[in-house]
């Protein structure tokens, strides 16, 4: 049985927001195909041979019989494997497999921490981190994320990871979150000029999955020299994962939100941290919004301090 092509604008923004949820955000044609015309065109075609094969048979003679001499003989000599096969225009060939992607491992973690430690300016840091191949993230992403805004800012402010639109762009914050940001920023008096803005995973995860602790880990030692190398005077935690990630804690975001903690780089400099809901989950509920609000203006009261300080 072959379902029901949608035909109302729900039903089509249903499919679509499933196709999303599963991580299908690109088109591979520049026009659709329609798959319920080929089925039911196959189905077609299907039902005379169907028919033809049901009809009763005949049973056959002795005149209708092949004679022995006619019967083809096996060959003696099996055909040649194919090994010799050129398999690279094939799609499912393993020569069209990244032959560099990595399982997340320690091993991979320890080289992310070599390579952030060597990096001595954030353009160094791009760079390697541009070169790495140790997080499997990389070979699915379009673009690396690194960074936005002014490096030479008060304050920086870190996300969990990019999503569709960020890996488009190569910029963090760009999509439906991000201008939520821009909002956010302009009511204490800032925007991305004044503020720089980062994300622990500098590659987006396929179907915007949750990263694992281990993706999480390779790419750790990347924000945390970057975080060093910028120098912040005040740090915002954007959603429970950057919290958790920066500020080694297990606690949730809505008991962390709203206290200030602190954020310590490898050559001990104390930064203090204000961990808040991330935009992407204020979209979500409007109701907490207030709650972030609240957070916001504690975080521009500090940049005064620090100012005057």
């Amino acid at each position: 049985m072959t379902a029901a092509s949608p035909r109302t604008p729900a039903e089509i923004a249903e499919l679509l927001a499933f196709y999303a949820s599963a991580g299908v955000d690109d088109a591979l044609e520049d026009t659709p195909i329609n798959r319920f015309a080929e089925a039911a065109a196959k189905t077609a075609e299907r039902r005379p041979a169907e028919r033809a094969s049901a009809a009763p048979r005949r049973e056959a003679g002795p005149e209708s019989r092949p004679a022995p001499e006619q019967v083809p003989e096996r060959a003696e000599n099996p055909p040649a494997p194919l090994s010799g096969l050129d398999t690279s225009n094939i799609p499912d060939a393993p020569a069209r497999m990244p032959a560099a992607a990595a399982v997340p491992d320690e091993a991979q973690a320890a080289a992310a921490r070599q390579l952030a430690a060597s990096a001595s300016t954030l353009d160094e840091l791009r760079q390697h981190m541009a070169a790495f191949d140790g997080c499997n993230l990389k070979f699915t992403a379009k673009n690396l994320v690194f960074a936005d805004g002014n490096p030479n800012a008060d304050l920086m402010l870190v996300g969990e990871a990019p999503g569709r639109d960020e890996d488009l762009e190569g910029l963090p914050f760009v999509g439906r979150s991000g201008r939520l940001l821009d909002r956010m920023l302009a009511a204490i008096g800032l925007d991305r000029n004044s503020a720089y803005i980062a994300n622990v995973i500098p590659w987006r995860p396929p179907g915007n999955r949750t990263p694992t602790p281990h993706e999480t880990e390779i790419c750790r030692p990347f924000i945390e020299r970057q975080i060093e190398l910028v120098n912040p005077k005040v740090l915002i935690n954007l959603g429970g994962p950057s919290a958790k990630t920066l500020l080694n804690t297990s606690e949730g975001i809505l008991r962390l939100r709203g206290n200030w903690r602190v954020h310590t780089t490898a050559a001990g400099i104390a930064i203090p941290a204000m961990p808040t809901l991330h935009p992407a989950y204020l979209l979500r509920t409007p109701a907490h919004k207030k709650l972030a609000w609240r957070d916001f203006l504690e975080v521009k009261a500090k940049l005064r301090a620090v100012a005057i300080g």
